[in-house]
C-alpha cells in the first residue's frame, strides 16, 4: 500500500481556478463516497481551503491511484480534465509524506507559520472519520502529521515574529509598554486596516478603545464592536491625553496630527509615552512627531519593514522545520513499510511450507519403505533447509527495515515468489491515536 497526493494550492493556480475545485464543507460525505468507490483507491481526505484543494489516497498502486484521483477533481466539478491538470501536482510515496507534513507545519502556506492550515487540515480529517473513509494507515498518517506539527510550533519559532502589519503594531506597542494591557487605543478613521489592527490590540489586552471618523454614524458603529466610545471627528484632538495609541488611517490630503497636537496631550499626560501608527497614504501624522521625547511614530513603510524582517526570521526558522521533518519521514515510512514486511515474511514462508510439504508427502509416497525415524528424519532435514533459505531474506528486509527503506525488497519478494498479501487489519472508523 502507497500514499499518494493529488491537488493544486495558491502556487499552482489562481483563485478564479482553486474556486471551482473547492468541495464544501457541509457537503463531503458524497464526494468522499465517490473516491473510496474509485478502483484503486483504499482509504481517501478531502483536504478543501481558500488556499489549496487536496486529495490524500492510499491505494495498491501510487501511478493507478493519482490518474484516479486526477479524473474524479475534473469530473466531480465538471471541469476540462487537460486544462485543470495543468494546475495539479501529483505526489507518492515519500514525497507525498513530506508534502503533507509540510503542508500540516504550515511550511507550504502563503505565510509561513500560520496556524490555521494544521485546524483545517485536523477538520477535513474529522470529516473523513465521520464518513468511513480512513482505515489504518491514513488515521496514523494523520496523527503523525499533526504530531510533526506540533514538534515543528514547540521546537521553532515558526509562528513567532509578526508577519502582518496589523499584528506588528502590536509587536511594536508591546515593546515601547513592555505590556498593552489596560491601555486605551485610539482609531482615527474607520477603515479595515484600523478595525482589523483594533481586534489584534483587543485581543492582547487593550482595555479601551475610542473610534473618530468624519463620517460620525461610521465611528459609532465601529465603536460597538469594540464596546468602545465614538468621538466627533472635529473634536478628537481634545481626547489625545486619554490615547497611550493611536492608530490613523484617514483619506485627509494634509497631516491631522501634528507636533504641537502630540506635545499638548504629552504635557497634560505628565509625558507617559504615547505609540502612533500611520496607516495612512498620504500620511496622516507629521513625521516630525518622532522628534517628540516619548512620542514613538511608526508609518506604513515601517511596519512592513518589521513584517519583512520577521518573515526573513521565519525563513530561517523553517530550515529547523525541515530537519525535523525529515526525521519523521523516516519513522513514518519505517512504519509503514513494516505493514509489509512482517507479511511478506509470513506469507513466503506459508509458501515455502507449502512446497515442502508437498515434496514430501509425494516423496513419501514414492518411498514406502521408509520407518517412522527415517520419515521424521526427512522432515527435520527439509524443514532445516526452509529455514536456512528464509533466514538471509528475512535478516535483510528487517535490516532495511530499520536503516533504509524495505519497500524495494518486499516489492521483489512478492512478485518473485507470487505472494498475495492479506489486506492490513483495521477497521475503518478506527481512530489510531499514537
Amino acid at each position: 500500500m502507497d500514499i499518494f497526493v493529488v491537488g493544486l494550492s495558491h502556487k499552482t493556480a489562481p483563485v478564479a481556478v482553486r474556486e471551482k475545485v473547492a468541495f464544501p464543507p457541509e457537503a463531503m460525505r458524497e464526494p468522499l463516497h465517490q473516491l473510496l468507490a474509485l478502483p484503486g483507491i483504499a482509504e481517501a481526505i478531502i483536504v478543501s481551503t481558500c488556499n489549496r484543494v487536496e486529495l490524500y489516497a492510499v491505494g495498491p498502486d501510487a501511478v493507478v491511484g493519482i490518474d484516479q484521483l486526477k479524473r474524479f477533481m475534473a469530473s466531480y466539478h465538471q471541469l476540462d480534465e487537460s486544462a485543470l491538470d495543468n494546475h495539479l501536482y501529483s505526489l507518492s510515496g515519500d514525497e507525498a509524506i513530506r508534502h503533507v507534513f509540510k503542508v500540516s507545519a504550515s511550511l507550504d502556506s502563503m505565510v509561513i507559520g500560520e496556524p490555521q492550515i494544521l485546524g483545517q487540515i485536523k477538520t477535513a480529517y474529522g470529516y473523513a472519520v465521520e464518513h468511513q473513509t480512513v482505515g489504518l494507515i491514513l488515521n496514523r498518517f494523520l496523527h503523525k502529521a499533526f504530531s510533526v506539527a506540533k514538534r515543528v510550533r514547540t521546537e521553532t519559532n515558526i509562528a513567532g515574529n509578526a508577519v502582518s502589519v496589523s499584528f506588528a503594531a502590536v509587536e511594536l506597542a508591546r515593546k515601547i509598554f513592555g505590556s498593552i494591557e489596560g491601555k486605551t487605543v485610539m482609531l482615527v478613521g474607520a477603515g479595515e486596516m484600523c478595525e482589523l489592527a483594533a481586534k489584534h490590540f483587543m485581543n492582547n489586552g487593550v482595555d479601551r478603545v475610542l473610534v473618530t471618523n468624519r463620517t460620525f454614524s461610521r465611528a459609532e458603529k465601529l465603536a460597538d464592536e469594540f464596546s468602545g466610545q465614538a468621538i466627533l471627528f472635529e473634536n478628537f484632538h481634545d481626547h489625545l491625553l486619554q490615547v497611550d495609541i493611536l492608530l490613523s488611517s484617514t483619506g485627509a490630503t494634509n497631516f491631522i496630527i501634528g507636533p504641537d497636537h502630540v506635545n499638548n496631550a504629552l504635557k497634560q499626560r505628565k509625558q507617559r509615552p504615547m505609540f502612533f501608527i500611520d496607516i495612512a497614504v498620504p500620511r496622516d501624522i507629521d513625521p516630525r512627531v518622532n522628534d517628540i521625547n516619548n512620542a514613538y511614530l511608526y508609518d506604513v513603510d515601517d511596519l512592513q519593514g518589521v513584517v519583512n524582517a520577521n518573515l526573513k526570521e521565519r525563513q530561517k526558522e523553517a530550515a529547523a522545520a525541515e530537519e525535523i521533518i525529515e526525521h519523521e519521514i523516516g519513522q513514518f515510512r519505517q512504519w509503514l513499510a513494516g505493514l509489509d514486511v512482517v507479511p511478506t515474511i509470513v506469507a513466503l514462508r506459508q509458501k515455502l511450507e507449502s512446497l515442502r510439504q508437498a515434496e514430501v508427502e509425494k516423496t513419501f509416497a514414492n518411498l514406502k519403505h521408509l520407518s517412522d525415524k527415517d520419515r521424521k528424519a526427512i522432515a527435520a532435514m527439509s524443514n532445516a533447509l526452509i529455514n536456512k533459505i528464509l533466514h538471509p531474506p528475512t535478516r535483510v528486509l528487517k535490516q532495511a527495515q530499520k536503516e533504509t527503506d524495505a519497500q524495494p525488497y518486499v516489492d521483489a519478494l512478492q512478485t518473485l515468489f507470487d505472494l498475495e498479501l492479506p489486506a492490513p487489519e483495521g477497521d475503518l472508523k478506527q481512530v489510531d491515536t499514537d
